[in-house]
């Protein structure tokens, strides 16, 4: 008999949930399709059945859309009656009655939800939320206004009443709200910061909030000059707008005031080297460096200073050798001030970098590098990364074999890592100047799953170069003189380089690497510094190989070049929007869409991010 009973009861259990399991699908299908008339008696069932907030607004709106008003009326009073804690009900009943024409008793209801909610934060926030959703800008702010007037300062409504002033385009009274707010708790500094750099757009040259925020904060700091909070905001408004020489003379006045030993100021010049104004970077470490040794910013400073000197090299790339020499000497003084050891490793590296890349140094760059690997405490990738310092420095000077080994070595110690990856696409490539082309093209193929995408990317440029070209002429000739004018422009000698070029063309004027010739042609250009020839010779790529595989290469470097290089950024925007939409296939397509939201300003998302 137990046994019968269990099974009436499953079997009834089962029937019951397959039957609202059938009546949700069905319930779904039609709603989802727009046939209310056919989904109302399922989300019935399913309402019936399960009383929830989206079962409840499903069968709403299916009485709403089949004209059933009245039914609709009572069904939604008697929801409020059984779940009177959500506010949602009673504003929806609000605009049912605004919609049938009896705006007196939409009114009352709303009244009535301002005045029962105004003692508790949380209902406050709620009603003023749901008016919000709603649309109802006034009613929210008069759902604050009562909040704030019962509450008093037990419950901060700044910000809230922040977001309904700036709905209702009263931006003075939003940006007293955000400095109340500071005035009163200096916690919420940050959040406030964020805030006003979402609702204003600090890159337009002319911004009527911008000018009333600056205003405000001018005046509260003179008014109220023993609260150092307005003076904080004013020094983070000026770095905003990238006024940067105000923001830190700000930031000076800070420092003094707080006697913080150039803290701030060393935080902002990072601020300016990330923006790339290194005068003003160098202006702001210089100031912390006059603080003496003892402080504890010091050695940081001198590194990021002559940071500025490295990265400044770097770009330009075309620096006279007057300004060249000066900076090397700079850095040999920090070196002999600070001697060699693991924490001026950098410095040492960097030095090296701009004698032998910049000055063609190239045996005091090899030497400095040596004199560094026997610094003791070097951790055993420390080694490895001047080791590749070392090897790129070797191929510069032709010794191209002594190169390999130290890229074996690293590309052995590392199989799996990046740098490892990295040292294998450069043997690879000594392979492929010296014509070794078949096994630079079998290394090639392992980089190529190479979790690093920048080698990755490398390495199948090189490999589709080697598989589409070599071969193409009977004797080899034009992909081993390719090679080695490649080598040579590896080594800085522009001249030969484009000498082996050109007579590539004009023995093989119909070969497959002409495009590769100006591809090349332009970054050596870029490697000195001359942009107006890089683009020259890109332009000239493009308008005669724009249906060939370089084509969204060379949009990607001109795009690079106006954006990083000349400073123009409605150019730089063209090359990339180029990419996107006429190049949907390319390996750039990610990274061009990167760039185009930052230079518009756009939000990133979070895989732009990373």
């Amino acid at each position: 008999m137990r046994v019968c009973i269990l099974l009436i009861f499953l079997f009834t259990t089962f029937t019951f949930q397959a039957q609202v399991s059938t009546d949700q699908q069905l319930a779904q299908y039609y709603y989802s399709n727009g046939d209310f008339e056919k989904a109302l008696p399922y989300c019935q069932q399913v309402f019936q059945k399960e009383n929830s907030k989206f079962t409840f607004l499903r069968y709403y709106t299916c009485l709403l859309k089949t004209k059933k008003e009245r039914e609709a009326e009572k069904i939604l009073k008697k929801q409020i009656d059984f779940d009177s804690y959500t506010v949602d009900y009673p504003v929806m009943l609000g605009e049912f009655y605004e919609t049938h024409d009896e705006p007196k008793a939409a009114i009352k209801i709303y009244q009535r939800l301002i005045e029962e909610n105004a003692m508790s934060s949380v209902k406050v926030l709620e009603v003023y939320k749901a008016f919000k959703e709603k649309g109802k800008i006034e009613l929210s702010l008069q759902m604050l206004e009562k909040g704030r007037k019962n509450l008093g300062n037990t419950y901060p409504l700044n910000l809230q009443f922040a977001d309904v002033y700036l709905l209702l385009g009263q931006h003075q009274k939003m940006i007293n709200e955000y400095l109340e707010l500071l005035e009163n708790n200096k916690d919420f500094e940050e959040q406030v910061q964020t805030a006003l750099a979402q609702r204003i757009d600090f890159t337009q040259i002319t911004n009527p909030i911008a000018d009333l925020l600056k205003e405000e904060l001018i005046d509260r700091s003179q008014s109220r000059s023993s609260d150092l909070i307005y003076a904080e905001m004013l020094q983070w408004f000026f770095t905003q707008r990238k006024q940067f020489s105000l923001a830190l003379t700000q930031a000076q006045a800070i420092d003094k005031r707080e006697n913080s030993s150039g803290s701030r100021v060393f935080e902002l010049a990072n601020v300016f080297t990330q923006n790339k104004d290194y005068f003003l970077a160098r202006k702001g470490y210089n100031y912390v460096l006059n603080y003496g040794k003892e402080k504890g910013f010091h050695f940081m400073c001198e590194n990021a200073l002559l940071h500025t000197y490295f990265l400044e090299v770097t770009e330009q790339r075309n620096l006279d050798k007057d300004t060249l020499q000066n900076i090397i000497l700079k850095y040999k003084g920090a070196i002999q001030r600070l001697g060699k050891s693991r924490n001026t490793l950098t410095i040492l590296k960097e030095l090296a970098q701009i004698q032998g890349l910049f000055t063609n140094q190239v045996d005091e760059a090899i030497q400095l590098l040596k004199e560094s690997m026997t610094i003791p405490g070097l951790s055993v990738i420390q080694v490895s990364e001047i080791k590749m310092l070392l090897a790129d420095f070797y191929v510069l000077k032709n010794e191209i074999w002594e190169a390999s080994l130290l890229y074996m070595q690293i590309d052995n110690d590392y199989k799996f890592e990046t740098i490892g990856f990295e040292a294998k696409f450069k043997n690879a490539r000594i392979f492929y100047y010296d014509g070794d082309f078949q096994f630079a093209q079998s290394q090639l193929d392992i980089l190529k799953q190479s979790t690093s995408k920048l080698i990755a990317n490398d390495a199948l440029k090189l490999s589709l170069l080697i598989t589409d070209n070599y071969g193409l002429d009977s004797n080899y000739t034009a992909m081993h003189q390719f090679a080695q004018a490649d080598l040579l422009l590896e080594q800085h000698q522009y001249k030969p380089a484009f000498l082996l070029y050109d007579s590539i063309l004009t023995a093989f004027p119909y070969h497959g690497l002409a495009d590769e010739i100006l591809l090349r042609k332009a970054q050596a250009f870029q490697q000195q510094g001359n942009w107006i020839e890089a683009i020259n010779y890109l332009d000239k790529l493009l308008k005669s190989y724009a249906e060939d595989i370089l084509a969204d290469d060379a949009l990607f470097q001109l795009g690079d070049i106006y954006e990083n290089h000349l400073g123009d950024k409605e150019k730089a925007i063209e090359q990339y929007k180029k990419i996107i939409f006429q190049y949907k296939g390319s390996l750039f397509v990610v990274e061009a869409r990167k760039r185009l939201r930052l230079l518009r300003g756009d939000k990133l998302d979070l895989e732009d991010q990373m």
